[in-house]
């Protein structure tokens, strides 16, 4: 059976504090005994400290493939009084707002380097993408799905909006919307600023926004004034806890866990490349009448160069 710690044991208070005993646990220096199971999933919540600071212990217990119980068990058997106090250990450590998120995250290749680099690590990065992929079809709704597609299909007016890294994927969605409808773009296309850009939305028009920690302050912000105008919105973001889930009509919990020294886009580009095949099809006619029209001045344009 797992040990409880000594009555006077001291809790960990810092995530170096939880990284020391799991590795002490783990080669029999300490008074804790862990069997092999729990073992791993605390090692998978130190080895993700930004997903365990910000996901639900539900969430978190999805991932991991156990139940809420055994992670409020484990918490205990550290000596917390719950999985939330456990959990506080992580949000204290990225409560800087992600000021080391990058390079804690490209620390790790130098540890990693133990399991091979160049197109070995190639290959652990694909099985990382693949698994979130597969975490993401796990936990999706159908019903959300279809919705969004229909929001994105027949909504008078759709704006996408993500910064940083997120701001690719904004830019590749809204082409692919562009391609198929009238009306799709960027929020901030016109480089105007977003609050003339929002300005130009009205109450059910419909706003794609992209982010997940370390959040983005004006991605959040923007989402907020825009549901409070009406706009609808539908979130790309990581987690229930995330802010962006508490506002938006439609959301989807894109597992992101990787190798990569920021956040992983694999999952994010495959469920919008999904999102925008089904939009085609829900289009029809119409839709191919968009991208012959494109096409038509593609080709006169070309001709006139």
């Amino acid at each position: 059976m797992p040990s409880s710690p000594p009555a006077n044991a001291p809790v960990p208070r810092h995530l170096a504090d939880l990284q020391r005993l799991a590795e002490s646990i783990r080669e029999g220096h300490s008074s804790l005994r862990f069997g092999r199971r729990s073992l791993a999933v605390l090692t998978a919540l130190i080895e993700s400290p930004q997903s365990t600071a910000v996901a639900s212990i539900s969430e978190l217990a999805q991932r991991l493939d156990v139940n809420p119980s055994t992670l409020t068990r484990l918490a205990q058997r550290l000596g917390f009084n719950g999985f939330g106090e456990l959990q506080g250990v992580f949000r204290r450590e990225v409560a800087d707002g992600g000021e080391h998120f990058y390079s804690d995250l490209a620390a790790k290749l130098s540890t990693d380097q133990d399991e091979g680099k160049g197109v070995a690590r190639l290959a652990r990065l694909g099985r990382q993408e693949s698994a979130n992929f597969a975490a993401l079809l796990h936990q999706l709704e159908a019903g959300t799905y279809d919705a969004v597609v229909e929001l994105l299909a027949t909504g008078p007016r759709v704006r996408i909006h993500g910064q940083r890294q997120f701001a690719s994927l904004a830019q590749f969605m809204a082409y692919g919307l562009g391609m198929l409808r009238a009306d799709a773009a960027e929020l901030d296309a016109g480089r105007q600023g977003v609050a003339d850009a929002l300005a130009q939305l009205d109450a059910g028009d419909v706003l794609v926004v992209v982010s997940c920690f370390p959040y983005t302050t004006s991605v959040l912000e923007t989402a907020k004034v825009a549901a409070k105008a009406g706009i609808r919105i539908i979130a790309l973001t990581d987690s229930e806890s995330s802010p962006l889930s508490r506002v938006a009509e439609h959301r989807f919990l894109v597992p992101n866990d990787s190798l990569f020294f920021s956040n992983a886009m694999g999952a994010f580009f495959l469920l919008a490349q999904g999102l925008l095949t089904e939009v085609a099809d829900r289009l029809g006619h119409e839709g191919l009448a968009a991208l012959r029209r494109r096409e038509k001045m593609i080709r006169e344009l070309g001709a006139s160069l």
